[in-house]
């Protein structure tokens, strides 16, 4: 993610807190890690399907 010290995530989360305001924020926080777990998980299938691919691709050039 980068160098981030703690002056700049403490800065990041004042301008989220004025652009927000405070009752925002735990819904902000919930949606942003749904998305990310929804991120997540769609990268694992999309390597899942890479490697079973390679897996079959693999299995059909070793057989005669």
């Amino acid at each position: 993610m980068g160098n981030l010290g703690f002056q700049e995530i403490l800065l990041i989360a004042v301008v989220v807190l004025v652009l927000f305001g405070g009752r925002k924020i735990p819904e902000f926080m919930k949606g942003l890690g749904k998305g990310i777990r929804e991120f997540n998980d769609a990268k694992n299938n999309v390597k899942k399907e890479i490697e079973e691919g390679m897996k079959e691709k693999d299995q059909t050039t070793t057989q005669p």
